[in-house]
């Protein structure tokens, strides 16, 4: 490489490092100490940032974009000619040799140029198709009363006054083989009058390895054999189902460990398809990635897909954080995120739309950390994400995780300011997040 290329690539700045989303996970089960696993963040090493820089710093109270897309450049595509048939490590690892990794820090100016694929409307609103996709604009949601004792109906009640407006997905946790889901509560959820909403229900096996649930333990099967006979008599509609979700923040690449990432996919197929083979069609899966960068980087990420035919959507969980630092930033880089050095990661949305190109995509848990340093963050960020949203076609969901204190104390209430709040109700009342919900059995 000459020098001049590597003086053009050390001159660009990249996104900053991604959020830890396992601060939150299983608000309802317990956490990653059901297998054994430490609590709290995976993060040892914070990630090396970027100051921001250039004339977009003047934005107030949000911490400018590293590069924004060029409209000449895709990101999506430059990644597609680097990934290989097979999924191999080397998907992960190469980038295409020609691309510029400013590109490769956002989203996928390409995807984004281009129409919407499903543009139908009845009776002049946007509706949920098949697999919930929406015809038009996006699904809006909540995970009520995380981290609290107050959950379920009373919570998500309290979360529609305060923001005034009804959500489309209701998302919810369960973990073991003891309780079948959905609830009573949660059918009533669904079932509300006037008040239609889509379930999203989160499941973690507790009961086996994932390499012996793969193997069809006895335990397990059982328990899925009578969920589905529990789903097809009480509730045929179709729901929105994650199996494990952030698996990878639970894989222990060590052959025989029973939670390698092959392990992952194949106990995340063998679910699928077992449910299914008892007559659960209504389950709409979504495979939910913890959207952390160190573990995109690994030579096994690529290996816990468990396949198009038992995946029907993509989601991520990834969160702002309000003091300018680890998290910093807009929407734009809160779906892109990358580190310093990496180059061969060009962000969770340009990886998912290259990978995946024909699967919707969700933010399966997003929020916005508060600050008592930096209050007007919360606000602004609400304010400017109407637009940016506009740059991600194919975001097709978008489930609040709101919490007033998680595992590290922090706070992602829409709330939390007063200003905060208002922004979000701002929000919500936009047409691209009004879909109305039509969920087929």
């Amino acid at each position: 490489m000459s020098r001049r290329r590597l003086v053009q690539f050390a001159a660009i700045p990249t996104a900053f490092a991604l959020s830890v989303a396992a601060t939150l996970a299983w608000a309802y089960t317990g956490g990653v100490d059901q297998i054994g696993l430490p609590l709290g963040d995976p993060t040892v090493v914070e990630p090396v940032l970027v100051p921001p820089a250039g004339p977009q710093a003047a934005r107030p109270g949000l911490a400018p974009p590293a590069h924004r897309p060029s409209a000449a450049a895709s990101p999506a595509t430059a990644w597609a000619a680097a990934t290989t048939a097979s999924g191999a490590a080397a998907s992960v690892l190469a980038p295409a040799p020609a691309p510029r990794i400013a590109n490769l820090a956002a989203p996928a100016a390409a995807a984004a140029a281009q129409p919407e694929p499903q543009q139908q409307r009845r009776g002049g609103r946007c509706y949920t198709g098949h697999n919930l996709v929406p015809t038009c604009g996006v699904l809006w949601g909540v995970a009520p009363g995380a981290h609290t004792e107050s959950r379920g109906r009373s919570a998500l009640a309290r979360f529609e006054r305060k923001t005034g407006r009804h959500q489309a997905i209701y998302h919810a946790y369960h973990g073991g083989i003891r309780q079948l889901f959905p609830t009573e509560q949660e059918i009533a959820i669904a079932h509300e009058p006037g008040r239609k909403r889509i379930l999203f229900l989160n499941w973690k096996p507790e009961s086996a390895s994932w390499a012996q649930i793969a193997k069809g333990d006895r335990k397990t099967d059982a328990f899925l054999d009578r969920l589905a006979v529990h789903l097809k008599k009480n509730f045929p509609e179709q729901f929105f189902f994650a199996v494990h979700h952030e698996g990878e923040n639970d894989v222990r690449e060590k052959a025989g460990s029973g939670y390698t990432a092959r392990d992952y996919a194949a106990m995340y197929r063998h679910v699928i398809k077992r449910l299914r083979a008892k007559g659960a069609a209504n389950v709409v899966s979504v495979l939910v990635h913890m959207a952390y960068v160190p573990h995109a980087q690994q030579s096994w990420f690529n290996h816990m897909y468990p396949g198009d035919d038992v995946v029907d959507w993509i989601g991520f969980d990834t969160y702002a954080y309000s003091d300018p630092g680890y998290g910093h930033g807009d929407f734009a880089e809160i779906l892109n995120r990358r580190l310093e050095g990496k180059r061969s990661w060009p962000g969770f949305y340009s990886w998912a739309v290259a990978r995946h190109p024909n699967k919707p995509l969700m933010l399966a848990e997003w929020g916005v950390w508060s600050s008592k340093r930096n209050t007007r963050y919360k606000a602004d960020f609400y304010r400017r994400m109407g637009d940016d949203i506009r740059e991600f076609p194919r975001i097709k969901a978008m489930v609040q995780f709101e919490t007033p204190s998680n595992q590290k104390g922090q706070d992602s209430s829409v709330d939390s300011t007063p200003a905060a709040l208002n922004a979000y109700r701002k929000l919500g009342r936009l047409p691209i997040f009004q879909v109305a919900v039509t969920p087929r059995r």
